[in-house]
């Protein structure tokens, strides 16, 4: 019964870790979309982008936008790439423990995931709407998981 507990655990943990990968890809694309974004007229991109919308450059949120794209600097461009780099990497090399069922990446996945939830919390109750409840559901379920899969451990480990 024990073994049959472990590979259920294992699957679990091989679903979040497909999450954590996820996750970890879809910011390195970014980052490597930002990384295109250098040595290019921002100014040029951000009012193409506002009438590719549909939108009208002169009017309030659009012309913020644009004059936000007319102060981004290359070295800021670097920065936010390396960041997206350094995030990639901590939720790849975590998904990679969660699949190999690493004790250390279910603590990491756990202690990663809490951190958010006061924040996500502050932010559905400032401005709810489905999106940012959706995402306190799926992190409060990673979450959840994972301090299941711990406790478990560390009962198996007792008896």
């Amino acid at each position: 019964m024990a073994a049959k507990g472990r590979s259920a655990k294992g699957r679990g943990l091989r679903v979040v870790a497909v999450f954590e990968a996820l996750k970890g890809a879809a910011v390195l694309l970014a980052g490597c979309g930002v990384l295109t974004l250098v040595h290019k007229d921002l100014h040029h991109i951000a009012v193409r982008l506002v009438q590719l919308l549909h939108m009208n450059p002169a009017r309030h949120y659009p012309s913020i936008f644009i004059d936000a794209a007319n102060r981004v600097t290359d070295f800021q461009l670097w920065m936010l790439a390396l960041s997206a780099l350094a995030y990639s990497a901590v939720r790849l090399i975590e998904a990679y423990g969660l699949w190999h069922e690493r004790r250390w990446a279910e603590w990491f996945g756990f202690l990663s995931g809490a951190v958010y939830l006061p924040v996500e919390m502050f932010e559905i109750f400032r401005k709810p709407d489905a999106l940012r409840v959706a995402v306190f559901l799926v992190n409060l379920g990673v979450v959840g998981y994972l301090a299941s899969a711990l406790k478990r451990s560390r009962s198996s480990r007792r008896g």
